[in-house]
């Protein structure tokens, strides 16, 4: 747990302040939930904001209007780290680019960091981020969504741990060259190709986690089999909630996973907790692309965003609750134990589909009451919010360590 510095003690108290002088604009309760948050290390697994930048770039060391992230809501959230998603859409690996793109994105996390080294820090071990939220800067490890990029050639996924890739998220919404993916009908490997088996091999031997989100239920049973270290899921949540949606995770996995060490970091997407929001999005993906076909249309098409649009006008979104999300941690500490559950909320990553109550960064300290409001101890919050990822990152350090790969941190 974190010890209160005084800088940190003095703006609770401005903002205590500023919340009587002003109280519609900062609620008693925003103010108590930051203070809640500055008792907890949090790590946040997935936060979109690398593409969001690379779609418009806006300055998120300032309030922005759009987006979930900036760092005003994050500061007010009490978020320590935030793993920064280096997210490769799966048209671009299949086009040859990922590498480029993914250096890109890269780029631009170090350009905000250095740009603001009083707010932002890139962490590249485990150690970094507990002294960086010393220093008060929020700490931006890096993890690779679609591991298309480290396919490529022989050298490149040394490239990119040197570049400070910590995690990577095997494949994305389509099957590639390491693994199938759980959105993918057309199960090419079978699981993991003979490709991805050595890589979760090299990634260990690095210290690099494996990231099991995203890709299919028998490339995740390789996974576990091959992995001399835990493993994570960076932003996934519980399949029990969703019948039938194979992105999330089986009971059965969620169990596997934890007694393998591993980690499930509940993402907050409506449709990825709510089994009416699940629905909601199948009708409406099936009514979109009906329209396209119908008009012949591109998917950029104006004409089709204006649809979709209209579609959500027309239909209005049911969007989950905090306490639908706190069901998911609930059940999934029940079935792994407390040891094997954090947060990956994918802010910037489910467009307008977040749960009342977690619509930003400035709600960590919201979702930490709701943990204490389900019964959870303080120690119990500080590994749900943090601890757990922090302790997996550590396991893989060790183990690369002992395999002749000595830790790189930022410093």
């Amino acid at each position: 747990m974190l010890t209160l510095t005084l800088p940190r003690v003095a703006a609770l108290v401005s903002l205590s302040f500023f919340a009587a002088a002003c109280n519609d604009t900062v609620s008693t309760a925003a103010v108590d939930a930051s203070a809640t948050a500055e008792q907890t290390l949090i790590i946040d697994t997935h936060i979109d904001i690398p593409f969001r930048l690379h779609r418009g770039y806006v300055d998120v060391s300032k309030a922005t209007d759009g987006g979930d992230f900036d760092y005003p809501r994050a500061k007010a959230g009490g978020l320590n780290a935030a793993f920064m998603s280096i997210y490769i859409p799966a048209a671009v690996d299949e086009a040859g680019d990922s590498v480029a793109l993914a250096d890109k994105l890269i780029d631009d996390m170090e350009n905000l960091a250095n740009g603001h080294p009083d707010k932002f820090a890139i962490a590249t071990c485990s150690a970094d981020i507990e002294a960086q939220a010393a220093r008060e800067v929020i700490s931006m490890p890096l993890g690779m969504e679609n591991g298309g990029p480290v396919a490529t050639s022989d050298e490149a996924l040394d490239h990119f741990y040197e570049r400070g890739i910590r995690y990577i998220t095997l494949s994305h919404s389509k099957s590639n060259a390491l693994s199938d993916s759980s959105y993918d009908l057309n199960e090419a490997h079978g699981g993991l190709s003979p490709l991805g088996k050595d890589m979760v091999v090299r990634m260990n031997n690095l210290g690099v986690m494996v990231d099991v989100s995203h890709i299919s239920d028998a490339a995740f049973e390789q996974v576990i089999e091959i992995s001399q270290v835990p493993v994570i899921a960076s932003h996934s949540s519980l399949r029990h909630y969703t019948p039938g949606f194979r992105r999330n995770m089986t009971d059965d996995m969620v169990k596997t996973l934890a007694g393998a060490g591993g980690v499930i970091q509940i993402n907050y997407g409506s449709s990825f907790i709510s089994a009416e929001a699940r629905a909601y999005a199948n009708a409406a993906s099936a009514s979109i692309i009906a329209y396209q076909q119908q008009n012949k249309l591109a998917r950029d098409a104006q004409e089709l965003r204006d649809y979709r649009e209209q579609y959500r006008i027309d239909n209005p979104y049911p969007f989950a609750t905090m306490d639908m999300v706190l069901d998911h941690i609930d059940r999934a500490v029940e079935l792994g134990g407390i040891d094997s559950v954090g947060i990956g909320s994918d802010y910037d990553g489910v467009g307008d589909s977040l749960p009342i109550g977690l619509k930003d960064a400035s709600t960590y300290g919201d979702l930490i009451q709701g943990l204490r409001g389900r019964g959870y101890s303080q120690a119990d919050i500080n590994k749900i919010m943090g601890g757990n990822t922090l302790r997996v990152w550590r396991a893989v350090e060790a183990y690369a360590e002992q395999m002749g790969n000595p830790t790189v941190c930022a410093g």
